[in-house]
């Protein structure tokens, strides 16, 4: 299956929560999800119902999966690598996602959304190291320079998003240099930088399941 192009505001009231899919307008408190909170998406706007364990853990999956702009096997995926991983799978599979080179631009304020940062990455704007890099899944690490190339710095979508910098702020495993367009990883993000509220080990016991 395709990745999905239909109504945005539609995935946030499906999953019940502000997925920040709209860019900007995702902060300005007028989005589908805040206006009808207690509907979910349909011709007739039915109302919430109880789930049951499997659908709270599938919910969650689904939520995060869909924040994050991924395809189901590309998110099975991360679990699958995650749980080889010597650690807290749960963590450890949020932190991959952070280090996504598509969510680190969106995270740097780069990109009003991650599927704007997304398509700035694959058009080939920004450079890793002095590289370029177009791949949106590339995994960034501790040390890695991050800008954006010198013929795209004043590119609208760019210096549009990084006019509300203040209003997301930029979390503290990066560094920008907003003047410059230039961004370092400071270090790999911990589970604690994450404050979307995320229940990762429903993620855990869902594939554990299935």
């Amino acid at each position: 299956m395709g990745r999905y192009t239909g109504p945005t505001d539609r995935l946030s009231r499906r999953e019940g929560v502000n997925l920040f899919l709209k860019g900007e307008r995702s902060y300005n408190g007028k989005t589908a999800i805040e206006k009808r909170p207690e509907q979910v998406p349909g011709e007739h706007g039915k109302f919430r119902s109880k789930f049951s364990e499997f659908g709270v853990r599938l919910r969650e999956k689904q939520k995060v999966k869909r924040m994050y702009g991924l395809r189901e096997k590309q998110f099975r995926g991360y679990f699958e690598k995650a749980a080889r991983v010597k650690g807290v799978t749960g963590s450890i599979l949020i932190s991959m996602l952070e280090r996504r080179l598509d969510n680190v631009i969106y995270r740097l304020c780069m990109g009003s959304s991650r599927n704007d940062a997304r398509q700035i990455v694959s058009h080939g704007h920004v450079l890793v190291n002095g590289e370029s890099v177009n791949i949106p899944s590339y995994q960034v690490k501790t040390g890695d320079k991050i800008e954006i190339r010198e013929k795209s710095k004043k590119l609208q979508r760019i210096t549009q998003a990084l006019e509300f910098t203040s209003r997301r702020g930029v979390p503290e495993w990066l560094q920008l240099d907003e003047e410059n367009l230039r961004a370092t990883v400071l270090r790999n993000p911990e589970r604690e930088d994450i404050t979307f509220p995320i229940e990762e080990q429903l993620i855990v016991e869902f594939y554990s399941r299935v």
